[in-house]
């Protein structure tokens, strides 16, 4: 199989996971991440976790306030080094974040790093997202979102 492969296998077992994340269950994830104490993860509603507790816990805390999510990466492209290997494009959003509906389309950057024989995952951004910042914002002040 070739490196391009193998990153796109790791992409779709990122996806999934966050697929299943997006619809209450974050367990997945687990198998996705590298444990290295350098891993980052930059979401939509802002801020920047490093290492694995901090980036377990976000995934955690998403799937709590998700149902009902798709994400869908369009324009994939893919670029392999030797140990490095990382993928842009788009994310297509669908999801429900408490009682509100999110649809968006989200420019993203994945870096994989081979761990052993597997390509895991060192960093994750997305776009920031106004309307996820808000509803987040209204949950932790204890506001009502819409519904």
């Amino acid at each position: 199989m070739s490196a391009e492969n193998d990153i796109r296998k790791a992409s779709d077992k990122f996806y999934a996971a966050l697929n299943s994340t997006l619809n209450g269950d974050c367990t997945p994830m687990a198998d996705v991440w590298s444990r290295n104490p350098e891993v980052s993860a930059m979401h939509p509603v802002g801020g920047t976790e490093i290492g694995w507790d901090e980036i377990r816990a976000s995934w955690e805390n998403l799937a709590k306030i998700c149902s009902n999510g798709t994400v869908e990466l369009r324009d994939q492209r893919i670029s392999v080094g030797e140990d490095l290997a990382y993928e842009t494009g788009t994310e297509h959003v669908n999801v429900m974040i408490a009682k509100d509906q999110v649809q968006a389309d989200l420019r993203v950057s994945n870096v994989y790093r081979r761990e052993v024989s597997e390509w895991k995952m060192v960093h994750h951004h997305v776009d920031r997202n106004q309307p996820m910042q808000t509803i987040l914002s209204k949950l932790e002040t204890g506001g009502q979102t819409s519904g």
